[in-house]
């Protein structure tokens, strides 16, 4: 059971990681107006206990195995619905493309990172709480019951969902390693780095000869 100490962090390690291969099984379809009053009905006191500080923060939200993008699709038609494009800014679905090599041929594949689960940047208050909470293929947020946990700025890195600027102390000729995108686990040699870009060129050895690619910041580790 999460504590009021626990941040997101923790929460996704512990409970999104290792429930990532689970299934969460959708109920049985509902009756098409059961499904419309689910989405449409809103109560201003739906929650009296529901807190936010007027900022707009990124959340995660659990969802039904497979409703991730019925869940995004769904909470996007509702805010232009209802005009709260200000109060809730954006839903995404973490992902990462994958290489996978099969019979000497390499492939990219985009897989979810977080299967269940999707991400919201929004200010929390009783009516988009309501909302989000009330769409159709949502369990629940991450958090305290009506008390969302935010997503600290290095969570929201190191999930892709926003860039920051980031110090990367390389210089060419350091050898790296790649910890994130298609190129993960590989080693590289730095030709260039542009802080402006966020961009480092590295020279990786596949298949018997150098390969160039550019790299982001946020997806390279220095050897030290």
């Amino acid at each position: 059971m999460a504590t009021e100490k626990d941040t997101v962090k923790e929460v996704l390690e512990e409970e999104i990681i290792e429930t990532a291969e689970e299934t969460v099984e959708a109920p049985a379809e509902t009756e098409p107006e059961t499904k419309e009053r689910n989405v449409r009905s809103f109560s201003p006191l739906a929650d009296e206990g529901v807190r936010g500080d007027g900022t707009a923060k990124w959340y995660v939200v659990h969802t039904y195995s497979g409703y991730e993008n019925k869940v995004k699709n769904s909470i996007d038609r509702m805010v232009e619905y209802r005009g709260m494009q200000d109060r809730i800014l954006e839903v995404v679905i973490p992902t990462e493309d994958r290489v996978e090599i099969k019979d000497g041929v390499r492939k990219v594949k985009t897989r979810k990172l977080f299967p269940g689960y999707v991400v919201i940047k929004m200010i929390v208050d009783n009516e988009t709480w309501y909302l989000v909470r009330n769409t159709e293929g949502v369990t629940g947020f991450v958090g305290h019951g009506s008390d969302p946990i935010p997503l600290t700025k290095e969570e929201i890195v190191r999930m892709g969902i926003e860039k920051m600027k980031i110090d990367l102390d390389i210089e060419v000729g350091d050898t790296i390693r790649i910890i994130g995108g298609v190129f993960e686990g590989q080693l590289g040699i730095v030709e260039a780095v542009n802080p402006e870009k966020q961009i480092v060129k590295v020279r990786i050895s596949m298949f018997g000869r150098d390969t160039p690619a550019e790299i982001e910041f946020a997806q390279v580790s220095k050897l030290r």
